[in-house]
């Protein structure tokens, strides 16, 4: 597996939120702490695009090849257009937004903030608010599959139906201290969540599988002066190469491999300089992309001058070897 460092003319000045790969593309979309959101075009090694805003970006994603969104610190929800670099301002949540997804199956943009609201923005109604849901307390996380939204708060995960958002078809507690992250399973109506404590758990509702359930492991434990101490995991990703394998990333700069099918772990990448704050697969699944970048735990924590930290944010690409992962993923279900 190659690994090679994203060359920015300027560099990007603080913490990044977000990194996205675009639909059918190799251009990178990210979101981050400086404000601006860029489009790296991975195949070129260019910047495409740089668009300052007037607040810090918290998250960032893709309706297709040519549009993009934006949620900032401002409560502000941006629309993009990547071709002329223009943008403007869709709506507002009453604080902090925090994260968004858009839906192909509805073309809505769905999203979530600090005032502990989700809310729902048709794209072919000229960007009008069609629906807003009043939640109790605030969301950390959000995935989506299909018409399944799942929405972390706190130590529960709740799935809604984006045809019926009034309430959730599905809602569990967890063991956890507190969810840093979800990901929606791509091949099966479920979820994996990642938490500040290191712990991962996988939960699939399928009638097809035979690992119908859910199950929990310590993802990342971390060795120093002779005891364990853990580690938050920041993101967590699923290949579209194969069913079963994703990977994690935590607050130390590791990011593994595992297999969620089999309850294996595959491999882990070479440690990153910083913090590992997001994953993206490529359309294909042969590129990773990682950002190694020091992460701000809350939302609402006062932005610092990247001059503080070591490591300046950096985006590494990983060229994953299909044949590798389709061989430990292999041996992985042989051992079983």
């Amino acid at each position: 597996m190659n690994r090679v460092c994203l060359d920015f003319e300027d560099p990007i000045g603080d913490a990044i939120s977000r990194i996205r790969f675009a639909p059918n593309s190799n251009n990178l979309l990210i979101s981050s702490w400086d404000s601006c959101l860029r489009l790296y075009d991975v195949d070129s090694s260019l910047v495409r695009l740089v668009t300052p805003t007037e607040a810090a970006l918290l998250d960032c994603c893709f309706q297709n090849d040519d549009v993009t969104f934006s949620v900032g610190s401002d409560g502000s929800i941006r629309r993009y257009d990547l071709h002329s670099g223009m943008h403007d301002t869709i709506g507002n949540h009453d604080d902090i937004a925090t994260c968004l997804q858009y839906s192909d199956e509805t073309e809505q943009l769905l999203t979530a903030g600090l005032d502990k609201k989700i809310m729902s923005w048709d794209m072919r109604m000229g960007m009008a608010l069609a629906y807003q849901k009043k939640l109790g307390e605030e969301v950390d996380s959000m995935s989506l599959s299909g018409f399944d939204l799942i929405v972390a708060i706190g130590a529960s995960v709740h799935m809604y139906d984006l045809r019926n958002l009034d309430s959730s078809v599905l809602s569990s507690e967890s063991l956890m201290d507190q969810i840093k992250c979800v990901s929606s399973i791509p091949y099966a109506r479920g979820y994996v969540v990642g938490s500040t404590d290191g712990r991962v758990a996988v939960s699939i509702s399928d009638p097809s599988d035979s690992n119908n359930g859910g199950y929990t492991f310590r993802c990342h434990p971390k060795s120093k002066n002779g005891r364990y101490h853990v580690v938050s995991v920041n993101d967590i990703v699923f290949s579209p190469l194969m069913d079963g394998p994703f990977v994690t990333g935590d607050n130390e700069g590791s990011v593994i491999a595992w297999d969620a099918k089999h309850k294996r772990r595959l491999f882990e990448l070479l440690e990153f300089p910083n913090s590992v704050a997001s994953l993206s697969y490529n359309h294909g699944g042969e590129l990773l992309a990682v950002a190694s970048s020091y992460t701000y735990q809350e939302a609402i924590e006062s932005v610092q001058s990247a001059c503080d930290r070591e490591e300046p944010p950096q985006i590494f690409i990983h060229k994953m070897d299909v044949d590798h992962l389709r061989s430990v993923s292999v041996r992985s279900r042989s051992r079983k």
